[in-house]
């Protein structure tokens, strides 16, 4: 049998033809979506590059002691921005912290609230589950394609490529914790008066929330992961430096910035890991 002779199923062609549609009838959206993203941004970098550095790292400092209580994890955190600040990156790792917080704000933002609402229609869920998993399996480096169709070069494009990426982590974590509530519990708390919100608030968001945290590690690491990827579409931060470590063959640039990106994902990790460390 000659496949080739068989037609062409047009994916491509219809890809295509969809974002040009997109570009030319939802132009407005698109931009208001960039200016959005843009203010976001801009106002992280200004709180993290305008202080003196120390004062920043003093601020993150403060957020794990009240987030962990553990005078280990604090240290570790001053080490590593230290350490940062010795092989002179600040600049490009605020650039990166910024475009992995705004990434955490809109992924839980819209995670967390679809999550809850898919647990509680698992039907829905069934037909949802495929569609995360292709957000996921498709090559970051597609998503760079309509990013830049629509938003140009620069923090945006790579934030929202980010964004595709990032999401179904929280959705997914989010919906396994709602759903894992005991039934006991909701009969209970059902049986003693509690509305439809109540449960949720004070049942079902408690029980779910180590999943919901577990969520938020997972976006962080998994924007940090993005974020050499986003340098290919002009996205300032840490991973510029590792474009032009590539580019020029630079061993010693690739391994400097590579260690910083992993630095920086550790000290995320210990500042938001659930629990205490002692």
């Amino acid at each position: 049998m000659d496949w080739t002779q068989i037609p062409k199923i047009p994916v491509g062609q219809t890809a295509d033809q969809a974002f040009s549609w997109l570009k030319a009838n939802a132009r407005w959206f698109f931009d208001a979506l960039t200016w959005v993203m843009e203010v976001l941004i801009d106002a992280l970098l200004w709180l993290l590059q305008t202080p003196h550095p120390l004062i920043v790292t003093l601020a993150f400092v403060a957020l794990t002691w009240a987030l962990q209580r553990s005078w280990k994890v604090c240290l570790l955190v001053l080490l590593g921005f230290l350490f940062i600040l010795n092989q002179g990156y600040w600049e490009e790792t605020t650039e990166s912290l910024a475009l992995v917080i705004s990434a955490c704000m809109v992924c839980m933002g819209i995670g967390v609230p679809v999550g809850i609402w898919l647990a509680h229609r698992p039907r829905v869920y069934q037909f949802t589950s495929p569609v995360l998993d292709l957000m996921q399996t498709l090559p970051t480096f597609v998503y760079l394609i309509p990013a830049i169709i629509f938003f140009g070069l620069g923090m945006v494009p790579g934030l929202i490529a980010t964004v595709i990426f990032v999401l179904p982590a929280p959705i997914r974590l989010t919906y396994l914790g709602v759903a894992a509530t005991p039934q006991t519990l909701l009969e209970a708390a059902t049986a003693f008066g509690a509305t439809p919100r109540q449960r949720l608030w004070k049942v079902e968001l408690p029980y779910a929330l180590p999943q919901i945290m577990a969520g938020l590690n997972q976006t962080i690491m998994l924007s940090l992961s993005m974020v050499v990827i986003a340098a290919y579409v002009g996205a300032d931060g840490l991973g510029k430096p590792v474009v032009q470590a590539l580019a020029r063959v630079s061993t010693s640039l690739g391994f400097e910035s590579g260690f910083v990106i992993v630095v920086v994902a550790v000290l995320l990790d210990r500042m938001l890991r659930w629990g205490k460390t002692k």
